[in-house]
């Protein structure tokens, strides 16, 4: 057992973090000949990119595109944040012009790797957004075709002045150390989310983009991709935090700085305790409660000994200590130190983070034993072991699985299904041990079975990805929120209201979502008109429906199979029902979240985006909680200043069956 480097100070639990400030900086607009400027420069950038577009492969059409999206984003938002934001601005749409006429021909000079840094941009699938993301390659990556390289995927902080152009800026050709043996993915994270919904989506993302560029580049197999770090700092620490401990197969190491792992004992003047649909919505964000996937990932965690931030790495060293997993969180304090991570602990991290990232090292390819905890089929996976359906989400659910001497032996926690695999070209054994009892595998195919909890016990079953399930499944488990994490579409109706007023306040709630899907998560809100939507986007997309069963055919269809679902959900223009409840459809409007009729694996939203707001994206990131969980009906009440004001008149979570739990 390696040694934990023990804290010299220890924070209460419930320290919250006070004095925050995240507003940005005024904006310092530049003279109208500088702004004339730009306007004239972006035109012309905007034609040169035009021009050899369609001549490149579309994996890198977005190296040129994000030019013309930083571009535009800064004027339309107006964030000139710093005294030279112009100059930058003009500097980035020349880096756009010289990269756009080195691609004539369809050539891609940027991807050779030269010991610098190399701005890169993808086109995100949930949507269309053009996101940029920085790469550090080092000196000599690629050179030799025998040798595998680490990945690093760094998350920056908190940054009120950030923007494209900024971020664009920071990766203009500079040079690496040449000390740095690793390649680095500095992702952007749509901003300043705390790698929360897209925002986290976005970290996936664009580690997506860069594997596959590279092998589309000829570089297949040169990444390690059992030697992947995910790192950060700060807003860097916290995604960190709850990213790698939520997503274990996906790294070998994680190493966060500072940020937070609660919600509680961190946002101030938080109440004791929130509505119970809000509360159990933590889970799915406070990365102490996954501390135990801390076996599956080890930890080399950072923290000035005078930070306040220093209670995340606290909040996790104890549950790991509770659980005997002290020996995979190393914990390094520097002295006298707030919240500042200088060179010298950066190199400290560095050779903890040798220990599993060094040459020869990495991540198992198959795990001899997997412990797995969730409280949400948002994350349901790790290596070898699917959770498939729980007894009830949001509640501590665990897996502890061991494969030996070629069979299975499992022990699970609130775990209703769940499917195994074996080595690659390895048959799935005829039996497996299951909470003690051994269950025949005789649904197997080939290396996999998956199996279902019911009254009698565990048993075999067939498994399809493809079914539809009448339960809560993986990407179809809720709340509202988590619809805008993959590809979505949000529908108007073209057709007559049946209460003009209701109607207006569900336009209302689609302006304000779409402004702030504008600013906070950088990209243009996907909207459609009910008659322009396509069979395609029906597959493609979760359908985010505005307005009632008299303006929206969408919605009349959708609450119809609600009702063919046994959902005690009614509404008409007369009627508006829920779990018994009866509301005045002239004066309240409902708002949820529901499995698809059209598709298996896709959502129907109505009257909502985001359930957190402006203040809240402008706020600590911890304020980036569900408030709404699956449905809710609401009284609007709108005022000149917020047209989409409303009161919360209930709200809840469906349960596993997406039902309204009986009282």
């Amino acid at each position: 057992m390696r040694p934990l480097l023990v804290s010299l100070v220890f924070l209460t639990a419930g320290s919250p973090v006070f004095s925050q400030n995240f507003d940005p900086p005024p904006a310092k607009t530049p003279d109208a000949a500088t702004l004339k400027q730009i306007e004239e420069r972006t035109a012309k950038l905007n034609e040169a990119v035009a021009s050899v577009i369609r001549d490149l492969p579309e994996i890198h059409r977005a190296d040129l595109e994000v030019y013309v999206k930083a571009a535009d984003w800064i004027v339309r938002h107006n964030e000139w944040y710093t005294a030279d934001s112009g100059k930058q601005t003009l500097a980035v749409i020349e880096q756009g012009v010289r990269r756009a006429e080195s691609a004539k021909g369809g050539k891609t000079p940027w991807l050779e790797p030269k010991g610098r840094s190399v701005a890169r941009g993808y086109r995100s699938t949930i949507d269309d957004s053009v996101q940029p993301y920085g790469v550090i390659y080092p000196a000599g990556y690629g050179t030799d075709p025998k040798k595998k390289w680490r990945l690093d995927i760094s998350l920056h902080g908190r940054d009120s002045s950030l923007t494209e152009v900024k971020h664009l800026n920071q990766h203009n050709g500079k040079e690496v150390p040449k000390d740095q043996d690793f390649v680095q993915i500095n992702v952007y994270g749509r901003g300043n989310n705390g790698y929360r919904w897209a925002g986290e989506s976005d970290v996936f993302e664009a580690m997506d983009h860069f594997l596959k560029a590279e092998e589309a580049g000829g570089r297949k197999g040169t990444i390690d991709v059992r030697r992947i770090v995910l790192k950060g700092f700060s807003m860097g620490g916290a995604g960190t935090w709850h990213i790698g401990l939520r997503h274990p197969d996906r790294f070998a190491v994680i190493q966060p700085g500072a940020g937070f792992t609660t919600t509680h004992g961190y946002i101030a003047k938080l109440p004791e305790r929130l509505p119970d649909y809000q509360e159990k919505c933590l889970t799915i964000y406070d990365a102490y409660r996954y501390a135990e996937n801390a076996f599956d990932v080890p930890i080399v965690a950072y923290s000035g000994e005078i930070d306040k931030q220093r209670q995340a790495a606290e909040n996790i060293q104890a549950e790991v200590k509770k659980l005997g997993l002290s020996d995979r969180m190393t914990h390094l304090i520097g002295p006298g130190l707030e919240h500042k991570f200088p060179p010298e602990w950066q190199r400290a991290a560095e050779k903890e983070l040798q220990k599993y990232v060094g040459e020869g090292k990495g991540r198992a390819e198959y795990p001899k034993q997997v412990q797995f905890v969730t409280h949400t089929l948002k994350q349901n996976r790790c290596d070898w072991l699917e959770i498939r359906s729980l007894d009830h989400q949001y509640e501590r659910a665990s897996v502890d699985a061991v494969w030996e001497e070629g069979t299975f032996r499992v022990t699970t926690a609130n775990v209703a299904s769940l499917r195994l695999t074996t080595p690659p070209g390895v048959s799935f054994p005829k039996e497996v041990r299951l909470d003690g009892t051994a269950v025949a595998a005789s649904k197997a195919m080939g290396g996999t079975c998956a199996f279902n909890r019911g009254k009698s016990g565990w048993k075999a079953v067939p498994f399809d990805p493809s079914e539809a399930r009448a339960d809560k499944a993986h990407g179809i488990q809720g709340p509202i929120d988590d619809a805008f994490t993959a590809r979505f579409l949000c529908v108007v109706g073209t057709g007559d209201p049946d209460h003009p007023d209701m109607h207006k306040a569900a336009m209302a709630q689609l302006e304000r979502f779409r402004h702030e899907w504008d600013k906070y998560m950088r990209g243009n809100l996907p909207i459609k008109r009910d008659k322009d939507v396509t069979a395609q986007d029906e597959s493609q997309c979760h359908l985010i429906l505005f307005g009632d069963s008299g303006s929206n055919r969408f919605i009349r269809d959708a609450v119809n199979k609600m009702a063919a679902a046994r959902l005690p959900f009614r509404w008409t223009k007369d009627r508006l029902e829920l779990a018994g409840q009866a509301f005045d459809p002239a004066r309240h409007l409902p708002v949820l979240i529901f499995p698809a009729s059209h598709h298996a694996n896709r959502y129907v939203v109505l009257n909502s985006g985001h359930t957190f707001h402006a203040a809240e994206f402008q706020g600590t990131n911890a304020l980036l909680y569900p408030r709404l969980g699956d449905y809710a009906i609401v009284k609007p009440t709108p005022t000149a200043k917020d047209p989409a004001a409303f009161d919360v008149v209930t709200a809840g979570l469906f349960d596993e069956q997406w039902q309204v739990p009986k009282k």
